[in-house]
């Protein structure tokens, strides 16, 4: 037996059935109710145990689209969650998904089931683009270091390739000596001779 503001009681407890009047008839209906309730909640607090034991530390993947930064277009909801624990045979409603924060990169999250008042399972949700990259995550690769890597060795490879060019050309600038240039020159005076008459 609690006291509420009359608000709260008339507008919410009430009308969802989640508390009744303390008139005397009620406190009667409910004591002998109380071991029915009783036992159904130790029922549906043991089934949230079993399932707790199968969900806890369980990963699941959920592909999105995300920028090279790693930054989603979007977020992955509640739903999404309880999606992907569906699909994998798990029976998670959405309002028993507990995010702590929204999920708005790629990566591995941490999210909280609730089964039951008492029972809270820890799932992992696998955010990633495709699934290489989500196998490649959950052996410990941080998408985005990697992608940074993957750009900078791209770099490093074409700046050597310039250098290599540049290079090149030095070298046959100075084998070739200042004969190459008359002779290019000579070959374009011939030709406008030639366009001439």
């Amino acid at each position: 037996i609690v006291t509420v503001k009359d608000g709260y009681a008339r507008n919410f407890l009430l009308p969802q059935k989640k508390a009744l009047w303390a008139s005397q008839a009620n406190i009667d209906a409910f004591e002998s109710d109380k071991a029915q309730l009783e036992a159904r909640n130790l029922e549906t607090k043991t089934e949230a145990d079993a399932l707790a034991d199968r969900l806890n530390g369980q990963q699941f993947i959920v592909i999105r689209q995300a920028s090279d930064s790693g930054s989603l277009y979007g977020s992955v909801t509640t739903r999404d969650a309880a999606d992907a624990a569906t699909e994998a045979g798990f029976s998670v409603d959405r309002k028993q998904v507990v995010l702590t924060a929204p999920i708005k990169d790629l990566g591995l999250h941490k999210v909280i089931i609730q089964l039951h008042p008492e029972v809270d399972a820890e799932i992992e949700m696998n955010v990633a683009r495709s699934d290489e990259e989500a196998e490649l995550q959950a052996k410990g690769v941080n998408i985005a270091d990697q992608n940074a890597e993957d750009e900078a060795a791209a770099d490093l490879e074409i700046a050597e390739l310039f250098d290599e060019i540049g290079a090149a050309e030095l070298d046959e600038l100075e084998q070739g000596g200042d004969e190459a240039p008359a002779e290019e020159a000579e070959a374009e005076e011939a030709e406008g001779d030639e366009e001439e008459s």
